[in-house]
């Protein structure tokens, strides 16, 4: 099963793009899904009712699906069910439990609600089999980047605040919690603990699957090639793969009208940019109707050009790979992929056993592979698009018999 998540910067038409995709898909005789909490865009570029969020997916064309996610509806139930197992917790700072008619979605809710549709569509799909390819319509491109990052993180922020190894601790508590005259954390804190790292692994998988990729959609302009290098060079940083980059809504060439030609050339312009741009991905063209696409008819003239056939998937690998220089230099080199990155926006740092790596706004901490542990790092430079992070064997750093 494949899964395109379909991104891109505010306004450039990312749900319809999505809703052509998943079209195209069901034309081929695929199966599609088409996730997307943009009800009302996404009904319009279908034209078809797609009834309330969080109901049951509508068929919007023969083969293909449509759910659109509720994030009010998944906050309030998430916490709602949060609530109730830290509920000893909160009765020892003196907490009132609020009441779901209270409960109103905060940032963020849309972003977590995608995230955990996916997760239940995937695992639908892996009971049933009823399910080729999961469109997503997914949040601008920058907020995606750092919503495909925050499993990893959240799972490495649960670790250190609730280490697994501690639970085994657990039958020790209530004998504890006499000795110390006060009531510790119950056994609920850790079963919230283990239920959200469940949740989040099960995600993780997802987005790290080989057959996951990346679809970019953007304007053809002059801020599309500068919007676009950031986040290529975010995606990167966390190993996910671009499979297209969708032009969207070139105006024909040869116009004889004098604005039309100036803003046609201005987009063949930034067409060109982006080809140079992503060598990796091809720069798919999709041309603007004069008007925005509404119904399937209209989405069927943009499909051809907008989305084609679907990426193979990829290999299941990790892209920061180690170089082992040390015959040659006495050094070992972990070569991490960072296509668009820029230098000034650079940054390094070794934490013990790990080491932090910021593109722009982006950081991502990874821990060492086991050959890297007993070496400092000597230099680093970025070079052919990736950086390259140079070790050097450290005697200080070997372990030492006792």
């Amino acid at each position: 099963m494949r899964t395109v998540l379909v991104t891109g910067p505010g306004g450039a038409g990312r749900t319809t793009i999505a809703a052509a995709t998943a079209l195209a898909g069901a034309r081929r005789g695929e199966r599609v899904l088409l996730l997307t909490t943009q009800s009302g865009a996404a009904e319009r570029a279908l034209g078809t009712r797609l009834g309330r969020p969080g109901g049951d997916p509508v068929t919007a064309a023969p083969g293909l699906l449509v759910r659109c996610v509720d994030p009010a509806g998944h906050f309030r139930q998430e916490a709602l069910a949060f609530q109730e197992r830290a509920a000893a917790a909160l009765d020892l700072l003196g907490a009132a439990p609020l009441d779901e008619e209270e409960l109103t979605e905060l940032p963020g809710g849309e972003e977590f609600a995608l995230l955990h549709a996916l997760r239940a569509a995937h695992e639908a799909a892996g009971e049933s089999g009823g399910t080729d390819t999961i469109v997503v319509d997914m949040p601008p491109a920058s907020d995606t980047v750092a919503l495909l990052a925050l499993p990893e993180q959240a799972r490495r922020y649960l670790r250190r605040l609730l280490p697994p190894e501690r639970q085994a601790a657990r039958a020790l508590r209530p004998a504890l919690a006499q000795l110390a005259g006060v009531q510790l954390p119950t056994q609920k804190l850790y079963e919230a603990a283990e239920r959200w790292e469940h949740e989040l692994a099960a995600v993780q998988r997802v987005i790290d699957h080989p057959g996951t990729t990346v679809r970019l959609v953007a304007e053809a302009g002059p801020g599309a090639v500068a919007d676009l290098r950031a986040v290529r060079s975010g995606l990167a940083l966390f190993g996910h793969r671009t499979d297209a980059v969708v032009a969207n809504r070139l105006l024909p060439t040869g116009s004889a009208d004098p604005f039309l030609a100036a803003l046609s050339g201005q987009q063949q312009s930034a067409l060109k940019a982006l080809r140079e741009e992503f060598p990796e991905a091809p720069v798919v063209e999709v041309p603007h109707l004069g008007r925005d696409p509404e119904g399937t008819e209209e989405l069927d003239a943009l499909t051809g050009a907008a989305v084609g056939e679907p990426a193979e998937p990829g290999a299941a690998a990790d892209p920061w790979t180690v170089e082992d220089r040390l015959a040659a230099d006495g050094i070992l080199v972990w070569r991490v992929p960072l296509p668009g990155a820029d230098r000034d926006g650079l940054g390094l740092l070794r934490r013990g056993d790990e080491v932090i790596v910021t593109a722009g706004r982006f950081r991502r901490i990874r821990t060492l592979p086991s050959a890297l542990r007993r070496c400092s790092v000597s230099g680093a430079g970025l070079r052919d698009g990736a950086l390259h992070i140079r070790f050097t064997p450290d005697p200080d750093l070997w372990p030492r018999g006792h």
